[in-house]
């Protein structure tokens, strides 16, 4: 009987966070509760700042980021947002952290809930992914949910090559 397999992934497409990025600053430069607070998205390889002209307008151009990425199939937990904090003449920043990638501690914590889940399929860490080999579709189906439901998994997780 021919084996089933798909591979967990932990990425996002820089494409659609551009997108989400420029609606979120066109959002921002119409908005009235926006007007005359100066409020930049700044993209730099794996984070983002948000400036503006205090700490409650960065978290509310947080949210819009967050809604305009939610709008563009990007995972809200791709957005690991650090404490606001107050520079120079009261303006509030905000460094977010785009959270991808599977380390070595996340992919033996997904193979320990994998395996509670069905101790029939294998799971092969192949650098930052995941292969979970098994006989039976519907095993594999029931990890792919069990995984989807699961909350406290730090980072966004994809289901890519179901076989």
């Amino acid at each position: 009987m021919a084996e089933s397999s798909f591979d967990v992934v932990s990425e996002f497409d820089a494409a659609e966070l551009t997108n989400a990025l420029d609606q979120a600053r066109r959002e921002v430069g119409t908005r009235y509760d926006f007007k005359d607070t100066a409020t930049v998205y700044d993209h730099q390889e794996n984070k983002i700042l948000i400036d503006s002209a205090s700490e409650e307008r960065a978290k509310a151009a947080l949210q819009v980021l967050r809604e305009k990425g939610a709008r563009r199939q990007l995972s809200p937990k791709l957005f690991k947002a650090g404490d606001p904090k107050t520079v120079g003449k009261g303006r509030g920043q905000i460094e977010i952290q785009l959270n991808a990638g599977i380390t070595d501690d996340i992919a033996r914590d997904l193979r320990k809930r994998i395996q509670n889940v069905s101790p029939k399929v294998q799971v092969r860490i192949q650098g930052d992914q995941l292969r979970v080999v098994g006989k039976d579709k519907d095993t594999l189906q029931l990890v792919i949910k069990a995984l989807r439901e699961a909350e406290d998994i730090p980072v966004p997780l994809q289901f890519t090559n179901y076989r």
